[in-house]
């Protein structure tokens, strides 16, 4: 690997096709986000806050991997499973009692290791969460500018 850049940045574009879906661009790759019939979306993608769990699971998914590279560990797979809690009531303005967002993200990961110890696999978890970008990015109050594009 050649050096590290000191900043990257990662774009992301989405088009409204109706008020539920959201077409998406991500460097060559596509995809749509949608909501559940139940909430007046067509199902045709995940709604926005199971990608960001998703988005997680990857992140610690490859996080994972390169930590147990790095470590001389064989990591052969893990399974992940992540559990968010959220009050739909402060999205759609009935209480604002509990913050919008998710209360509380719960992950379990099941990772299949060849001759690692509990000591290796604790630190290997502790290490993975501390440097996982996305884990960052929910635990930390990233700055997040909203404003209007008058071009594209």
């Amino acid at each position: 690997m050649g050096p590290i850049p000191s900043e990257i940045k990662v774009v992301v574009r989405g088009q409204s096709e109706n008020e539920t879906r959201l077409n998406l661009t991500a460097g060559q790759f596509s995809s749509v986000i949608d909501e559940p019939r139940s909430l007046g979306g067509t199902d045709a993608g995940p709604s926005p806050i199971q990608v960001l769990l998703m988005a997680l699971a990857g992140c610690i998914n490859v996080t994972g991997h390169v930590i147990a590279k790095e470590k001389g560990l064989q990591l052969n797979g893990m399974q992940i499973t992540i559990e968010g809690v959220m009050n739909p009531a402060a999205f759609y303005g009935i209480s604002n009692e509990d913050r919008v967002g998710f209360k509380q993200i719960t992950v379990m990961v099941n990772p299949d290791f060849t001759q690692a110890t509990e000591q290796d696999i604790e630190a290997w978890l502790k290490e993975t969460e501390e440097r996982c970008p996305v884990t960052d990015n929910i635990k930390s109050d990233t700055n997040i500018t909203v404003k209007i594009q008058t071009t594209i």
